[in-house]
């Protein structure tokens, strides 16, 4: 990438500048440049605002490219992408609405760039332009100075790098921008940039297991949890872990507050019970969260991230809306570090979900970028929970890479195949998280260990063909390492107990390929091996039918 051109626009107080130099007399920057490599240090002579950055270097496409752009964060999105094609979710009427209100707050509909041109495709983190077998991987090193976002333009010839470090005022130095460019076989470029970033592999292995949410989502209760944990420990299946997901507690951020009317045992004899079936416990959090009715959000109103304005971030209209806590004050740090401790070692869980982490990063605050403020809370999480596992969920992918154990890739599963309704890129949908979960397979044992979400193969409170019901677990076997359903599986008939054993099975899986046909664009083959035997399936991911 040692060809490359500049485009800097800044503001000092109320005066803008623009610049295509990497110096003027307001900051110099200098450059590292390789064939793979580039990192620019920007340094401010005076402070100043960034307000647009962007490295552009010339890569020329072809017809024949399949274009990946990462989405934003778990629930985003993504999937490779023919270059004659229109960016996803590109409709103007969309983007503001969704840019204007909370139904987008889970997204970047307020401060992403996004294209309705076809041919052009925006990421973040990172980005690949795959030619047959052979990838070129545009790359971020490091998001802590800002998210950086990469385009792949085929009307151009070019990837741009920008960076979004809106809100952050410089003054001296800062590294403005850390990425590679590899080219090679799948594995070869994904290893060699997990290699650069230094992030190990993860030492957690592969997990079956049930989660309460996709049949009784919030409505839960102690006797649920007994009848579907009694069902489960009867079936002769590989089973790691039981999760209680959300609904145990009274308000999101009140986490020690449990609904004694559902739960009159207390929550460690929940942990207890699970534990006598031989299974990991698991508890859902959103514990950046903190629910408009809740107490915390009453009794500490200044903990909450607020505005320049001074009104508090409304951060999505889950629970009647949420707020997301400051974790940059030291008594929320410990407030959170408290009740983490409970869960973990009084109550006895082994493994939290930690969901809707997005909402601690929506704005810059405290001079810093969205992007540092979310690897920093990662890291903070991470040293909260400690040797203990997470699984993480509503988070920008990239600073999660080597601080959760498992990690949500998709979208939430939907109790049906497609709904054609006016929604964002981040909202439930089935046919969006299948693309997801083979799409982001790569992350797979590099940056976690991916969860593709539920597989559901009950016949009640489901709107899914049976066909369509195989389709997801052929999908979540294949690229999943968190394999979950959440069935009281003793209304199984034999041939759901059957498919169930079959999935629980851990078996040694190698995905050789997996691409959408040229020729029929809404079908995706996948060829792999299958405890050393070649395997293939396809579907149609529009229709919802195996080919």
């Amino acid at each position: 990438m040692e060809k490359y051109r500049l485009r800097i626009s800044y503001k000092i107080g109320d005066e803008c500048f623009s610049s295509n130099s990497d110096e003027t007399e307001h900051y110099s920057i200098s450059a590292y440049a390789k064939a793979n490599h580039i990192t620019l240090n920007f340094n401010a002579k005076q402070e100043l605002e960034i307000t647009d950055f962007s490295v552009i270097v010339p890569h020329f496409f072809s017809s024949q490219d399949r274009i990946f752009a990462n989405g934003f964060q778990s629930w985003t999105d993504c999937r490779e992408m023919f270059p004659d094609e229109v960016p996803q979710h590109a409709n103007a009427l969309e983007q503001l609405v969704f840019s204007k209100t909370m139904l987008g707050a889970s997204g970047t509909y307020s401060f992403g760039k996004s294209s309705a041109r076809k041919g052009e495709f925006t990421g973040y983190s990172y980005l690949y332009v795959r030619n047959g077998s052979t990838y070129n991987l545009f790359a971020s090193l490091s998001e802590r100075s800002g998210y950086t976002l990469i385009t792949a333009d085929y009307g151009t010839n070019t990837v741009t790098f920008r960076k979004d470090v809106d809100g952050v005022k410089i003054n001296g130095d800062y590294e403005i921008l850390d990425a590679v460019h590899f080219v090679g076989a799948e594995d070869e470029v994904f290893d060699k940039w997990f290699a650069a970033m230094g992030v190990a592999k993860p030492k957690a292995k592969l997990m079956n297991g049930y989660t309460t949410w996709y049949n009784y989502y919030s409505k839960i209760n102690e006797d649920i949890v007994s009848n579907d944990l009694e069902a489960l420990s009867a079936v002769d299946a590989d089973v790691d872990i039981f999760q209680i997901d959300d609904g145990f507690q009274t308000g999101v951020g009140d986490w020690l507050s449990t609904i004694e009317k559902k739960f009159p045992s207390g929550m460690k004899a929940q942990a207890d019970k699970i534990h006598s079936k031989n299974m990991l416990a698991g508890l859902w959090l959103a514990p950046l969260g903190a629910k408009v009715k809740s107490v915390v959000a009453a009794e500490h109103p200044d903990w909450l991230i607020r505005y320049p304005n001074g009104k508090p971030v409304q951060c999505g209209p889950n629970w009647g809306g949420f707020y997301s806590l400051d974790i940059e004050i030291p008594e929320v740090r410990e407030y959170i570090k408290s009740f983490f401790d409970v869960i973990l070692n009084d109550w006895g869980f082994d493994l939290v979900k930690l969901d809707f982490l997005y909402c601690c990063a929506m704005i810059p605050y405290h001079n810093k970028s969205r992007g540092q403020l979310m690897c920093e809370a990662m890291d903070f999480l991470r040293e909260c929970v400690g040797d203990k596992y997470i699984l993480g969920c509503g988070v920008p992918l990239m600073p999660a890479f080597g601080k959760v154990d498992y990690c949500r890739i998709g979208a939430d599963m939907d109790l049906i195949w497609y709904k054609p309704t006016f929604n964002h890129r981040e909202f439930i949908s089935t046919v969006h998280t299948l693309g997801n979960s083979i799409f982001r397979r790569q992350l797979n044992g590099r940056a976690f260990l991916n969860d593709t979400d539920v597989f559901l193969l009950r016949d009640n409170n489901i709107y899914l063909t049976f066909e369509q019901r195989e389709i997801i677990v052929t999908v979540n076997k294949l690229f999943g390492s968190v394999i979950f359903t959440s069935d009281n599986v003793d209304k199984y008939k034999e041939r759901q107990t059957e498919l169930l054993l079959k999935t629980f099975s851990k078996d040694d899986i190698k995905i050789l390929s997996a691409a959408f046909r040229a020729e029929e664009r809404s079908v995706i083959d996948i060829d792999y091996i299958l405890n050393g035997e070649e395997k293939h399936f396809a579907f149609d991911i529009k229709r919802g039918k195996i080919k």
